[in-house]
C-alpha cells in the first residue's frame, strides 16, 4: 500500500506568492534528462509527533511535456515504502525547486525582511490603511533585517498600539500575502508615511 503522495506545489502556493517559492515556467521549461528537482512527498497517515512530509531530490531520466520520470537521490527518513534510487513519476506542478538558476526576480528573498504589523491586519479583520517607515532596528538573524515598516489599519486606539501583544513581527511577504496593495510604496525611504485614500483607491504620502 502506498504511504505517500506528491504535493501539488502550484495549489499549495496559490495564496502564498510572496513567501513560498515556485519555479517559474522559464525554469521548468528548461528541465530535462540529468537535471535535479525537489519534490515534497506527503505522508498519507503522518504520526502526531513526526513530520507530515519529506522534501527530497529526484534526478530526471525522462520527460514528456509536463510529465516526468526520475530517480530518488535521497534516502527517506520517515516514508517506509520508499528508498534511494526508486523510480518516481511526477508532473510540473509537483516541482518545488530545481538545480537551475532563475533570471526572474525572487519575491521571497526581496520581501523576507521584517516589519511590525497590527494583529487586526494579520488576522484579516481589517484592511491596511496606514503605514510608515522608521529607522531599521537592525538584523534579526541570519541576514534578515528589520525593514523599518510599521503597518496598521489606521483605526487602532493608542491603548491598542501600546500593548505589544497587539503587534506582530513578520516578513513583509507574509503581509503581502494578505494584502499587496502596499507593494508600490515599499521601496520608499525612511521617514515616509502613507494613508489610504478611499476616493482615489490608492495610498497617498502624508509625510
Amino acid at each position: 500500500m502506498k504511504t505517500w503522495y506528491l504535493d501539488d506545489i502550484i495549489e499549495h502556493a496559490k495564496d502564498l506568492k510572496y513567501t513560498f517559492y515556485v519555479p517559474p515556467k522559464s525554469v521548468t521549461d528548461r528541465l530535462g534528462h540529468g537535471n535535479e528537482v525537489r519534490l515534497r512527498f506527503n505522508l498519507q497517515n503522518p504520526s502526531s509527533v513526526g513530520p507530515g512530509a519529506e522534501r527530497m531530490w529526484v534526478e530526471i531520466t525522462e520527460r514528456d511535456g509536463n510529465n516526468f520520470t526520475g530517480l530518488l537521490t535521497n534516502e527517506p527518513q520517515y516514508i517506509e515504502n520508499l528508498k534511494l534510487g526508486d523510480k518516481i513519476h511526477f508532473q510540473t506542478n509537483n516541482i518545488m525547486d530545481t538545480d537551475l538558476q532563475s533570471e526572474e526576480p525572487d519575491l521571497i528573498k526581496k520581501y523576507i525582511h521584517r516589519c511590525f504589523v497590527s494583529n487586526e491586519i494579520l488576522h484579516g479583520k481589517k484592511k491596511i490603511k496606514y503605514l510608515y517607515r522608521d529607522e531599521s532596528k537592525g538584523e534579526w538573524k541570519d541576514g534578515i533585517f528589520d525593514s523599518g515598516w510599521v503597518i496598521m489599519s489606521g483605526e487602532e486606539s493608542q491603548d491598542y498600539v501600546d500593548d505589544s501583544k497587539n503587534l506582530s513581527v513578520v516578513s513583509l511577504g507574509a503581509v503581502l500575502n494578505i494584502d499587496d496593495s502596499i507593494l508600490s510604496v515599499l521601496d520608499e525611504p525612511i521617514g515616509v508615511e502613507f494613508e489610504w485614500n478611499d476616493e482615489e483607491m490608492r495610498f497617498e504620502k502624508v509625510n
